[in-house]
Order: structure tokens, then sequence, then C-alpha cells
């Protein structure tokens, strides 16, 4: 017989779950954590205005899946590129380089990372919502989160032309 650990419910209403300012542009609603999850995922809401890029990047532990709840993605994915509206999914398995290009506004995708390795990349890149937050989109800081916490691999500018 095997120990096994079972972990308390995770349940979150509409408007619930921690929010976070990303440094890569967009506001994150944390849904479940890696802990809650036991490191089985992580699972937040990004609401995002058109115009966000994001360079070209890997998760070299961690698949990656993009569920488009409202707006439009223009979705990179080694190299091949496809445009997803509301009820539109990406899967972008470990180490596959992808990006994404928001294109329009009130863009809100769900991310889910599986495992939840990522969590703390995503904790170094980003602070708690305030009401008034500074909105500034910094790559350095980005960077330095990917070098410190790992679950990223930065591996170019973004691959769309400039708007």
């Amino acid at each position: 017989m095997t120990d096994s650990v079972t972990l308390p419910a995770t349940v979150r209403r509409s408007g619930q779950g921690q929010q976070r300012w990303f440094y890569g542009g967009g506001i994150h609603t944390w849904l479940t954590t890696a802990e809650e999850s036991g490191g089985a995922f992580l699972l937040f809401e990004d609401a995002m205005d058109a115009g966000k890029r994001t360079p070209l990047h890997s998760h070299p532990d961690a698949d990656e899946t993009m569920y488009v709840l409202h707006g439009e993605i223009l979705m990179h994915l080694d190299g091949a590129e496809v445009r997803l509206g509301a009820g539109g999914v990406a899967v972008a398995p470990r180490g596959l380089p992808h990006a994404f290009m928001v294109t329009a506004d009130d863009t809100r995708i769900l991310c889910l990372q599986t495992p939840g390795c990522c969590q703390a990349f995503y904790l170094g890149a980003s602070e708690p919502l305030t009401s008034e937050p500074a909105r500034v989109v910094d790559f350095d800081r980005i960077r330095a989160s990917g070098a410190a916490n790992g679950g990223i691999e930065l591996l170019g500018p973004p691959p769309f032309p400039p708007s």
C-alpha cells in the first residue's frame, strides 16, 4: 500500500483569487496555486489588451495550455502561427518554442501549467495588484525572475512584426 496525501478542496467563486500585475503585461487572477494542487498544476486567468506580445520562449519543465475565454490571440508555436478566438485552445508542450500576441482589447485567457513548477517564476515576475497598478511592462524583471527561479527560457524577441 502506498502512502497518499489528500489535499483539501479548492473552491473560488467568480471574482475570487489573488490578482497580480504581470510585468510582461496583463493582470493574472490565480485560480489554483501549485501548493493547492500538490504541485500538479498552476491555473490562472490572464486579462490583457491588444498589442501585448510575449518574447519567444519555452517552459523546459512544464506544458502550457491556453484557452481563450474572450477576445483573440495570434499564437506562434514552433514557427507556425494560428489565430485563436473565444473557445480556442493551444498547447505548448514542455520545451516547445512559443509566443503570442493579443489582437483584441479585453482578451482573457485561461492558462494551465502542468506541473505547477513555474509558479516561482510568475511570483518573481509580478506583484500584487493594487487599485492603480503602474502597468509598466518590464522584460528585465521577466528575465531576472527566469534566471533566479527557472520555469522559463527566453529564446528571442517577439516573433511578430511591430504594430
